[in-house]
């Protein structure tokens, strides 16, 4: 007799304060594997001590896998104590990670002895192989999507991803079986938000973009009906007013952003979601006015620079150029939809003439749209073949070779985007990027952050307007003062 799989679902804490975002990659997981196992989710973003309550979940249920979701960043520095805890506690429990980050660096998460399988990838399809042939005694190793220490020699080895499955072909997921309301929190967009993945993928392959290596170009979405259908639970159980689309590209097809628009006019929901520029610029007027109409508030999309030089090193594909950064800012104020542009500053093989005229095209974009919201990252390096990585390796740059070192401030900076160790990027460049980052939020202080509003951003600008207008950003000590007074957080911080 096969006995049946008893699963913990372990989603860590997303960061400090952590945000109750529902933990979508295991309850996908748990959606597909609910006919073959027993299972319970511990959402270390909802438990005081989220250690204890994995252990706990283990010893009630007799659990034999642990499946952990692991982002860079907040998320490893917690998995990877707390999976080496885990494995000292109970040394024949299976321990398999999955997530962006051990997709990416499957081979150092399995030189850690704490993880014993990792899947690559979307493993919805793949965990639950794995739990039916080990519970039937048969051969898993085969699977496409798993990553394994060889049995003879101990190295990691790995198969090809699996096929993207269609998530219009998934089932829901499990939300009778985690407190919804409990994540319903308070953002820009509402009181009362709630998020959702309605696509896989995008059809773009930028090189910097990990979601290259997870997706190779494809973009799967659900029906425009299914979504809808979604977010009426949504204001039916949890009595939402804003709704974030966390889809790599939700925009791809312009008929079925209609369709949805269309479909959710009626209740006088916020929404926000992630796109494309010059797959935007294509869309018709009506079309606009039909988001704009069924509660569309912000949009995400990559600028990444304004080089074309830098955007064509970046394989942006498709159209993509530094004017239609300003034409796409432009047409967001025509519908009074707030545009989030992200940017990528500090790629060589010429960092210092990068950041220069990506600062100078940002000021460009403000005063075509001065409600537009600006992200300024610097560049890191994914492990994708192309241009941009082929320079940062060219100058030394490595990345680590065991978990240990993930976790070391330096390194979880990086996988912030926020890193001081690039060895292409010198200090006083980087010196200048956070000056310059700090008269832009001065002297247009985020919407995001609705404190900010009234007084304090009139004082702000005010401030910091002589600065903004002759391109003196060095020594902004009075504009961090006045931050540090406001409680100032950056839009990415603030935002989503």
């Amino acid at each position: 007799m096969t006995l049946r799989p008893r699963v913990v679902l372990y989603n860590p804490q997303n960061g400090s304060p952590p945000k109750p975002i529902m933990p979508f990659s295991v309850l996908a997981l748990a959606a597909r594997m609910n006919d073959v196992a027993d299972w319970v989710l511990v959402d270390g973003n909802l438990e005081s001590d989220p250690l204890r309550a994995v252990d706990r979940a283990i010893r009630e249920t007799g659990a034999n896998v642990l499946a952990v979701t692991v982002m860079p960043g907040p998320q490893l520095k917690r998995a990877v104590p707390h999976s080496r805890q885990i494995k000292e506690q109970h040394p024949d429990l299976d321990i398999v990670w999955g997530g962006y980050f051990p997709t990416q660096h499957w081979d150092v998460a399995l030189r850690a002895p704490y993880v014993d399988v990792v899947v690559r990838g979307h493993g919805e399809e793949t965990f639950r192989q794995i739990l039916l042939r080990k519970a039937a005694g048969e051969e898993w190793r085969s699977l496409a999507g798993v990553a394994f220490r060889n049995p003879d020699s101990g190295e990691p080895v790995s198969n090809p991803l699996a096929p993207v499955p269609h998530p219009d072909r998934l089932p829901d997921y499990p939300y009778e079986r985690i407190e919804l309301r409990r994540y319903a929190r308070n953002s820009v967009l509402g009181r009362r938000t709630l998020s959702h993945h309605s696509s896989y993928g995008c059809p773009f392959k930028c090189n910097f973009c990990a979601v290259v290596n997870m997706v190779d170009g494809r973009w799967l979405a659900q029906s425009a009906e299914r979504v809808e259908r979604i977010v009426r639970y949504y204001v039916h159980t949890a009595n939402i007013d804003a709704v974030e689309f966390f889809d790599n590209n939700f925009f791809v097809h312009q008929a079925r952003t209609v369709e949805f628009s269309e479909r959710i006019a009626d209740l006088g929901l916020a929404w926000w979601g992630e796109g494309r520029i010059d797959t935007l610029l294509r869309y018709r007027d009506e079309t606009w006015r039909s988001m704009a109409r069924a509660g569309l508030k912000m949009v995400f999309m990559g600028a990444e620079s304004g080089s074309d030089e830098t955007l064509r090193r970046m394989d942006k594909g498709g159209t993509m150029s530094a004017d239609k950064t300003l034409e796409i800012a432009e047409l967001f104020a025509r519908y009074g939809i707030v545009p989030e542009f992200s940017f990528v500053l500090g790629s060589p093989p010429d960092p210092e003439r990068d950041v220069l005229e990506t600062i100078e095209f940002i000021k460009k974009v403000k005063k075509v749209n001065p409600k537009s919201e600006i992200i300024m990252y610097m560049y890191t390096p994914v492990p994708l073949a192309g241009e941009l990585y082929d320079n940062a390796r060219a100058t030394g740059f490595a990345f680590p070779r065991t978990l240990e070192e993930w976790c070391n401030p330096s390194w979880e900076a990086f996988s912030l985007r926020r890193s001081a160790s690039m060895p292409w990027v010198t200090r006083d460049l980087r010196r200048h990027v956070r000056n310059f980052e700090r008269v832009l939020n001065a002297y247009y202080p985020t919407s995001t952050f609705p404190h900010l509003r009234g007084v304090r951003s009139a004082v702000l600008r005010t401030v910091s307007r002589w600065r903004w207008a002759t391109g003196r950003y060095e020594f902004p000590y009075e504009l961090q003062l006045l931050h540090r007074a406001f409680h100032y957080q950056r839009p990415e911080t603030t935002g989503f």
